[in-house]
């Protein structure tokens, strides 16, 4: 069961890692905003289904207290937060490549304990070297020879504290209300806030969106309907520790997927950050590989 449950993530991390590809693709047809609308719609219309046909026990509502009321306000505080950071990211691929902004944006495995000192949360050492590996690693991806670094690395990094306070949010949220209403309401959040500012700022047109279907479907079903229920299966069966190192392997799927599927290439420089941001995200995970210790894992985006 364990390796079904470690196949079904890695699926997961797969699906996430092509889905920058796939953001950055449909953002030549629709505008960052309007592409994050549509697919956050399409997600949280994904999971209609599941809402349906998945309902918790009697005792486990009573027990905690779930209400579509406690879910609706825990999912708006989470679906505005989430709505942030997407587009931070989404706004940041206009200026960099699928890889780079999917390495800076799983620095989110180190700012979460490193946030976690504000709500007394103690940090291991194991987490302090990862984060100097990841600081070295984004020195060498991002910082160019004349000691600049671009407009999209800016918002890819900015965006990954916004993807670390919304995991906070998640760990917070997650034993208090339904996961999949919780889900749900931020995915519907999101979407409204989205599609707001692209009503706006943005033109919205049936040719665009009809080029741009093929990304902004597999951003929606794939990347937040399907890989969302894969890792809720996965993790049925999977330590959190466990789960968060294979699902942050999304970065190492997107590099690839840049590579052959949009002819993005990363330099020496680059592939040597890459490295160790990697390196970086792995070792601060080594705290967690102890038999009983618990954490909590990135949700889907």
């Amino acid at each position: 069961m364990k390796l079904k449950s470690n196949l079904l993530l890695l699926l997961a991390a797969a699906i996430w890692g092509l889905a920058f590809v796939a953001q950055r693709v449909g953002m030549d047809y629709v505008g960052p905003y309007t592409f994050n609308g549509v697919r956050f719609v399409l997600g949280s219309l994904s999971l209609l289904p599941l809402l349906f046909f998945y309902k918790p026990s009697s005792s486990q509502a009573e027990t905690t207290g779930q209400s579509y009321r406690l879910d609706a306000r825990a999912g708006f505080l989470a679906g505005t937060v989430l709505f942030i950071a997407a587009s931070l990211q989404q706004i940041g691929l206009i200026y960099t490549t699928a890889g780079k902004a999917a390495f800076i944006t799983c620095l989110y495995i180190v700012l979460v304990p490193i946030l976690g000192i504000f709500i007394k949360q103690h940090i291991h050492p194991w987490t302090w070297g990862g984060s100097l590996f990841a600081v070295a690693g984004l020195y060498f991806l991002c910082v160019k020879e004349n000691f600049s670094i671009s407009y999209g690395d800016i918002l890819e990094l900015i965006g990954a504290f916004f993807w670390a306070i919304h995991i906070l949010l998640i760990d917070h949220f997650a034993s208090k209300v339904n996961t999949l209403r919780l889900a749900f309401f931020q995915f519907a959040t999101c979407a409204a806030f989205s599609l707001a500012v692209a009503l706006w700022l943005e033109t919205i047109t049936i040719s665009s969106l009809l080029q741009a279907s093929t990304p902004i479907l597999y951003g929606g079903i794939c990347s937040v309907g399907i890989a969302y229920t894969l890792q809720i299966v996965g993790q049925k069966n999977a330590s959190p520790s466990h789960a968060a190192i294979i699902l942050s392997l999304e970065t190492v799927f997107a590099a690839i997927g840049g590579y052959l599927l949009i002819n993005e290439h990363l330099g020496l420089q680059e592939i040597i950050g890459s490295a160790l941001m990697l390196t970086g995200m792995l070792l601060s995970q080594l705290q967690n590989l102890k038999p009983g210790q618990s954490e909590s894992s990135k949700p889907a985006v």
